[in-house]
């Protein structure tokens, strides 16, 4: 059976905190589970944090901005992003360096530590998932996984759901090719994105953005292998949509 248990207590995160031991400190790990640890708190913990007052919007940043959103936000946006995937102002959809394709490159004013600041994503998320990982080791002795996860929007659909932009000790994709379906069929394409189905699982006890819940705890999976969440960027040469 897959239990889906939240890490309850936790205070506000700011910047240089030790979220390992806040999480070991109000939960008992077992060997096997699966920390699924919310974007923000691992930004906010890593100092991953701008001010607005600090940023001077560019021509681009005002023109995207289109009047309807404060350009210094847009900056944040355009120094995230690789690249401009497609734009309504003042909407911007962008690739981030990772390789990610999302709203505003990840950044977000939501549950910012101040008025007046913005979030963004990690640096690298695979590593902020690994060194989470052996802390938890460290403090525990608890072998455990741990995912990064964001909120996404999906094309031609409607509403967000939690992905893994962060992975260490499972393996993201489950790949069934090779393998038969009941009718005796080989697959030949299908491989299952288990970390992004494992982060939206946790979402599921979330019920807003004010439940204060950035941790929660997925138990009975027993996952396998490792790998990071690169594994689930398709490469530019294998997207039919670019």
């Amino acid at each position: 059976m897959i239990s889906i248990l939240p890490v309850a207590g936790l205070p506000e995160i700011r910047e240089g905190d030790d979220l390992a031991q806040l999480v070991a400190d109000r939960f008992a790990l077992a060997d096997g589970d699966v920390v699924a640890v919310a974007q923000k708190a691992v930004s906010k913990v890593e100092g991953r944090v701008v001010r607005l007052a600090d940023l001077e919007a560019s021509p681009r940043a005002v023109e995207l901005a289109a009047g309807e959103r404060d350009p210094r936000e847009v900056e944040a946006v355009l120094r995230e992003a690789r690249r401009i995937v497609r734009e309504r102002a003042p909407l911007v959809i962008a690739e981030t360096r990772h390789g990610f394709v999302c709203a505003s490159a990840g950044v977000d004013h939501s549950n910012a530590p101040a008025a007046g600041t913005l979030v963004l994503l990690p640096h690298d998320p695979d590593a902020s998932a690994a060194r989470l990982r052996d802390r938890f080791a460290a403090l525990t002795g608890r072998a455990v996984a741990v995912l990064v996860t964001d909120s996404f929007g999906r094309p031609f659909r409607y509403g967000t759901a939690d992905v893994a932009i962060g992975v260490a000790g499972i393996a993201p994709l489950v790949d069934l090719r090779g393998t038969a379906d009941r009718g005796g069929a080989e697959l030949r394409t299908t491989r299952v994105a288990l970390a992004d189905e494992l982060a939206s699982a946790a979402d599921l006890v979330r019920r807003g953005k004010a439940d204060g819940l950035p941790v929660v705890v997925v138990r009975g999976l027993q996952p396998q292998g490792d790998g990071t969440a690169r594994e689930l960027v398709i490469p530019p040469e294998l997207d039919l949509f670019r």
